[in-house]
């Protein structure tokens, strides 16, 4: 190995691999002669100047992502003790945080629960709208989605601080002039490259304290899990590229490549990176999702293994094992939770529905409590041995007699061959005009023959990261076909709470976008079970059902084309149909309209409503084309009493409508800023996974 500040004998003149000024030179060197050329190449290689300043930048790495998480914690804490700290004045805070809240609220009575009351929840709820309608928008080329999807402008922002955090850490501190700055350069962005290991775990784990903090759910916060896999990928590059640089550079790379073991390594652990980033890739990820799962994993594994090999430095080794160890950590407690949630084998019976959609029906004994909106990991061994696929259940654990409702849309696959058996034992019993009649009841099934019962293994719940929406004023659910499972419990779950207890909650509008009227059948009888609930508890449900390529609903909108608009209702089913929107003029009380008339009326322009003058009986609206989202989120806030809750659950462009709907009128109405208009929250759920 070199000497360090050496100098020969001879007229001072530096010996060839020797430090000259703190910094490493070719002076006193023959690069032609192979004795010299090696002590150059191994003075090149010795990182005892930086190694020190190198492992404290990855643990300013860490220092950053914790400060980020705790940032988060708080916010979301902060905004859970605010929702219970409202007008609950005069109370201790441990008893504001044990019993306080909207809904403690709304029992006793207290007038508008959802609106904030004092200087407090005042100030943050104008700073939570501003926030709100910076982060909510989503600017994305749909015509592209299948291959690219910009990310909503919230998410935005926090990979932008992140990949410019990352870039300070690399730049800062880290220019050592001579023969070393590129060698310097590479090593500190392969130190950042290895230190995000951890976090690129810690964020794809379905069981994380992460997720326990921040209040974001697993699968939200996948989107960071696929990009921090891209910056680890960068920055390797960029370890590779200024390295390789400076030894063709010094002429010293074929002893590097021949001579070095870390360069193989290195050299296989960014092909597998390579390979695990293009394959997760939309279209790719989509096209065989089983496959991608299975290599997604060994690739990792194979990853980890070279990585382990390729690192010459104990202290960076640990941010190899860390991952490893939360990887085998979440893998442990979510095979105990599999295990207790299957001790007693679930069964399930499916039944084909229009649309080629299957309603799955599992009898499941361990899993007894779930959130409304949450997903397990559904196994049905017949139809994919070891193979979990993720299901929204579309029931709450008291309907249904406590089963597992889901409603799948066949693709290819799992979900297609679910569809097809259903289809194929259905139609040995019935004729296609029974296959689809509706069940009379949403707590067992329709009477028919015994169905055949599959064995059904669950994993879970998971998800449900939004914030409860019985504790807003209004509550706006979108649903776009098979989205309905999301929305449906959250719409179950209020109807069974409304039942028991006063909720600040007083008006919901429900919508649902589909094809063709017959997919009503899906849910039919929960909708109309749920409406009538709420209607005796006294809250006000629209459920509105937009048809948008039924051959009928067509017809019988070209027919009413010339009349004013209007709906013709059938008390036999609770529906009623109708020909444009079925608008007319808005339906308020005499004190709504005293309030809205103090209201400065600049940034709060009156639109039409969109109730009917059908019979209360009817409960539900079956109306052709697709729904105005602007004019819908316009009168449910003018409305509102107090916060409003949207939840959307649909394909992309339905959410990025949604999305820009509410940040532009929660702009426009002046938010929390001195107009009276009160805030909007919003979440919103894709079909993408």
């Amino acid at each position: 190995m070199a000497n360090t500040n050496m100098m020969s004998d001879a007229g001072d003149m530096p010996m060839c691999g020797d430090m000259v000024g703190n910094y490493l030179t070719t002076a006193g060197c023959n690069m032609t002669n192979s004795t010299d050329l090696m002590t150059f190449w191994e003075s090149l290689l010795e990182d005892n100047t930086f190694k020190s300043v190198d492992e404290a930048y990855s643990a300013y790495f860490w220092y950053g992502v914790t400060i980020a998480i705790a940032i988060a914690s708080f916010i979301n804490w902060s905004y859970r003790l605010t929702l219970s700290a409202r007008h609950v004045s005069g109370c201790p805070m441990r008893k504001i945080v044990a019993n306080g809240s909207r809904l403690r609220a709304a029992a006793v009575r207290r007038p508008f629960p959802a609106k904030p009351s004092n200087i407090y929840t005042k100030s943050v709820a104008t700073i939570t709208a501003v926030v709100r309608e910076v982060t909510y928008p989503q600017y994305t080329p749909l015509a592209l989605s299948r291959f690219f999807t910009a990310p909503p402008s919230g998410i935005f922002l926090l990979l932008s601080l992140y990949f410019g955090f990352l870039v300070g850490l690399e730049l800062v501190q880290d220019f050592i002039p001579g023969a070393i700055y590129y060698q310097a350069f590479g090593l500190r962005a392969g130190w950042l490259s290895t230190a995000q290991t951890p976090l690129l775990i810690l964020l794809v784990g379905k069981k994380n304290l992460l997720a326990l903090f921040t209040g974001i759910s697993s699968e939200r916060l996948n989107i960071f899990h696929r990009w921090v896999a891209r910056s680890i990928w960068l920055y390797g590059t960029i370890h590779w590229i200024a390295m390789q640089y400076a030894w063709t550079y010094y002429g010293v790379s074929d002893l590097e490549h021949s001579m070095d073991p870390a360069y193989p390594t290195g050299i296989a652990a960014w092909g597998i990176l390579t390979w695990i980033n293009v394959s997760s890739i939309g279209p790719l990820r989509n096209w065989q999702y089983e496959f991608f799962v299975l290599q997604h994993v060994l690739s990792f594994i194979g990853y980890f293994v070279v990585l382990l090999m390729h690192l010459p430095v104990k202290y960076a080794k640990i941010y190899v094992y860390i991952p490893i160890g939360l990887y085998l950590f979440d893998r442990l407690i979510r095979t105990l939770f599999f295990a207790w949630n299957n001790r007693r084998l679930g069964r399930a019976t499916i039944t084909p529905l229009a649309g080629d959609v299957s309603r799955v029906r599992v009898q499941n004994l361990g899993l007894k409590d779930w959130h409304a909106g949450q997903h397990v990991l559904l196994s049905l061994p017949r139809f994919g041995i070891l193979q979990s696929h993720p299901a929204t259940i579309a029931s709450t654990p008291t309907s249904h007699n406590g089963d597992l409702i889901f409603i799948l849309k066949a693709h290819k696959g799992f979900t297609g061959r679910i569809n097809k058996s259903a289809v194929t034992t259905q139609a040995s019993f019935w004729s296609a005009k029974e296959i689809s009649r509706p069940s009379t009841s949403y707590d067992s099934e329709p009477a028919q023959p015994q169905l055949p019962k599959y064995l059904a293994l669950v994993s879970g719940p998971y998800g449900s990261s939004h914030s409860d929406f019985a504790c807003f004023s209004s509550a706006l659910l979108i649903a776009g076909a098979t989205g309905i499972t999301f929305t449906l419990p959250l719409l179950l779950n209020i109807a069974e709470r409304a039942t028991i207890t006063n909720l600040p909650l007083k008006h919901v509008t429900f919508i649902w976008i589909i094809k063709s009227s017959s997919y009503t059948s899906w849910v039919s009888d929960e909708l109309r079970a749920a409406v009538r609930r709420m209607n005796k508890s006294r809250i006000s449900c629209d459920v509105s059902i937009y048809v948008t390529q039924d051959g009928g609903m067509a017809d019988y909108n070209n027919n009413n084309r010339e009349k004013a608009p209007s709906c013709t209702c059938t008390n036999a089913n609770g529906l009623c149909y109708c020909n444009g929107n079925g608008v007319s003029p808005p339906v308020r009380s005499e004190a709504q309209q005293q309030r809205y008339k103090r209201q400065p009326t600049e940034s709060i322009r009156a639109i039409p409503s969109r109730e009917n003058s059908a019979a209360s009986s009817n409960l539900m609206t079956v109306r052709s084309g697709r729904p105005n989202i602007e004019t819908i989120l316009w009168e449910t806030l003018e409305c509102a009493e107090g916060e409003t809750g949207v939840a959307v659950c649909g394909p992309l462009a339905l959410g990025v409508r949604t999305r820009k709907a509410v940040s532009g009128i929660s702009a426009q109405r002046g938010v929390h800023k001195g107009t009276g208009a009160q805030g909007v929250y919003l979440h919103v759920e894709g079909f993408h996974w």
